[in-house]
Parts: structure tokens; C-alpha cells; sequence
């Protein structure tokens, strides 16, 4: 049993798990309340006169609309030197264009990171950490639980970066539920082994209704995993290029990752899904083909053969399809429950399969191993 604990429990679902933890064991701080949104309202869509009699009028409008561009971010800017001291976050790449103001940029510029604080250290040396930030995505807190690795050094030369793995949660699951399963004793041992490099994870805390992690309505959790990523690359010393990045979760987050990995080509070389689904994204596959083709992508997909939530057969066509887009894919089907007993029982060949092959695999001993 990873991190030498010996567990007894019932079948827990994975996409049910509330607030339920380890027997015995102190939960962990929960997510932060959320803000009120921090978006500058859009402006509205400019008329156009057509009547010969209203051009002055019309740019008299556009006069004073320039002026309240320029009145609106001088106001941005002016609010974020008062939030400085306490918001935290960084313009994502993938925010729908409606969202993306002048303003927004302006604010998210000029934001200070947020700091990690400690949660848990054990006895190989690892450390658990937790950041709490105001993210531009959501419009509200959002936060992130990291595991930083047994001789982990903040030194950000060539050889002390680190690739990382983040994980997505499933529905009404907590970030930490990847720790009950147990990550952190996991990747203490397979570093211990050489297995896998000195590496990162990075548990991102979603918020109830995460919509499969993607952009849907006036919910941006696609944007919000791609603002933690890029703030884990400016706060941490990782690899920062997709070589150095991996994306895997369980139920939900099995979808989440496959449909982050698909949208971003360019960002994660390894991708996984635990228990996951695939509904939809047969088309975005299809539009990849080129890219996957080009860059590669290592991809293991599994599902439960007991599983009554995600159909494990769809796992095998699936990977057939990375496959033919030029994916190095794999797929399983283990026994098992849609629950995180399933998740556990897979969990370390599961990382030991994303550290092969993110960058510096291949001499996992060469870094943080003195």
C-alpha cells in the first residue's frame, strides 16, 4: 500500500466522494469561499449611423467610447495597485475573446504571484503546499495543492528544473483526494527507485459543477487548469515546455485531461484518463491529427470492467484513434468499480508511465538524488 498504510473501506464512488476521507486521517483545508467576479463589464457594441445627418453624431460617440476605453483601463490599472497585496494571478492563454479585455490585461499584469504554504512534510523529505490566488478565469478564488519531491531545491539553474504532472479531479471530489489515494508515498518511492525523475504534481481544486473541466457558459475551468499551469511555471523552477508536462485525472477529470491535452497540443507531451469518458471528443481528435502527428504524444487511457458510470470499452477504440493520429496510446481495462479504490490500485504504474517520458526520464537519478 502506497505510504505504507493499511486501508480498509467500502466502495467509494469516484464522482460522489463529497467531503469523505481516509479513516483516521485530518482533512485537509478545503477550497477558498469564493469573490464576487472581477470582470470589467464590455462595453457595448458600437452603432452605426446611416443617415448623412448623423455623422457628426456618430463621432461624438466614438469620441467619448475612446475616452471610456481609456477611463476604464486607467481604472483597472488603478484597481490593481490596490489589490496587489492580496490578488494574485496571470492572464490565461485560452480566454474566450468576449472575456479578454483591455482591462483584464491591464489588471492580471500587474498582479503579484501567490505565495505557497506549507501543509504537510514527511519523513523522505517531501513537502505538500498549497496556493490560494483570485483567478481571472473563474472570477474567484481559485487554488492548488503542490507535492514537491525529496530534495526538492528552489535553484532555478538547468539542472534543478522539474517536469510536472497535474492531476483533475472528479465531480464533487476535492484536490486532496489524490493524496488519500496515495500520491505523495507513491512518488516518494518510484523517485527513491529511479524509477521516475525528481518530479512535481500539482493538484488543481476545481469547484462543484466544473463542467467536465471545460469552457461552457460563463464557466471557464479549461482556462482556469491553463492559468495554474502557467502560474506553476512562473512560481516554480519546472521545465517549462510540454516535454516537461503531463495532465491526467480520474471520472470528470479523465475527460478533463484528455480534453486539455486535445485543445492544447503545444503544452502537455503526456496524457492520461482514469476512469474517464471521451464523449465529444472524437472531432477535436480528428483536427489534432496534424499536430499530434508532429509533436508526438504519450497517451494511457483505462477504464473499470466493473465501472457503471464511464463505459470501459470505449477506452481501447479510443486509443486506436490516438493511435491513428500518431499518438503512442495505450488503453486497459482492469477490474474494478468507478471508485477510488480502482484509482489507487493503478496509481503507481500510472506515474511511472507519465515519468518515462516526461523530460529527464531517462536519468530520473541525476537530479535531487545527492
Amino acid at each position: 500500500m502506497p505510504g505504507g498504510l493499511t486501508r480498509s473501506f467500502a466502495s467509494v464512488w469516484a464522482d460522489n466522494l463529497g467531503d469523505w476521507t481516509w479513516p483516521g486521517q485530518t482533512p485537509l483545508p478545503t477550497a477558498a469561499e469564493a469573490l464576487p467576479p472581477a470582470w470589467v463589464p464590455a462595453f457595448p457594441a458600437r452603432g452605426e449611423a446611416t443617415a448623412p445627418a448623423a455623422v457628426k453624431a456618430r463621432r461624438e460617440r466614438a469620441r467619448r467610447l475612446l475616452i471610456g476605453v481609456l477611463l476604464s483601463a486607467l481604472a483597472a490599472v488603478s484597481l490593481a495597485l490596490v489589490l496587489q497585496g492580496r490578488a494574485s494571478a496571470t492572464h490565461p492563454a485560452r480566454l474566450h475573446a468576449t472575456r479578454a479585455s483591455a482591462a483584464e490585461t491591464a489588471l492580471a499584469a500587474v498582479r503579484r504571484l501567490p505565495e505557497l504554504r506549507a501543509v504537510s512534510r514527511n519523513a523522505a523529505g517531501s513537502a505538500i503546499q498549497k496556493a490560494t490566488f483570485a483567478s481571472v478565469a473563474l472570477g474567484a478564488k481559485g487554488s492548488f495543492y503542490v507535492y514537491l519531491p525529496p530534495g526538492y531545491t528552489p535553484r532555478a539553474d538547468a539542472r534543478s528544473r522539474y517536469p510536472v504532472i497535474y492531476l483533475l479531479h472528479g465531480n464533487s471530489q476535492a484536490a486532496t483526494a489524490f493524496l488519500h489515494v496515495g500520491l505523495q508515498g507513491t512518488l516518494d518511492g518510484l523517485i527513491a527507485r529511479r524509477l521516475v525523475p525528481p518530479m512535481i504534481a500539482v493538484m488543481i481544486e476545481g469547484k462543484i459543477g466544473s463542467d467536465n473541466w471545460r469552457n461552457i457558459h460563463d464557466r471557464h475551468h479549461e482556462s482556469y487548469a491553463l492559468e495554474v499551469q502557467e502560474l506553476v511555471d512562473r512560481m516554480l523552477p519546472t521545465i517549462a515546455s510540454r516535454e516537461g508536462r503531463a495532465v491526467a485525472g480520474d471520472s470528470m477529470g479523465g475527460f478533463g485531461a484528455m480534453n486539455l491535452a486535445l485543445q492544447n497540443p503545444a503544452r502537455f507531451g503526456v496524457v492520461e484518463s482514469w476512469l474517464g469518458f471521451f464523449n465529444g471528443l472524437e472531432g477535436q481528435l480528428r483536427l489534432d491529427k496534424p499536430r499530434i502527428s508532429k509533436l508526438g504524444l504519450h497517451a494511457f487511457v483505462y477504464g473499470a470492467a466493473q465501472d457503471t458510470i464511464a463505459d470501459a470499452s470505449e477506452n481501447a477504440p479510443f486509443a486506436a484513434e490516438l493511435r491513428a493520429a500518431g499518438a503512442d496510446a495505450h488503453s486497459a481495462v482492469y477490474p474494478g468499480e468507478h471508485n477510488l479504490e480502482t484509482v489507487e490500485a493503478h496509481l503507481a504504474s500510472m506515474l511511472h508511465f507519465a515519468g518515462r517520458f516526461l523530460a529527464g526520464g531517462s536519468d530520473a537519478g541525476a537530479r535531487g538524488q545527492s
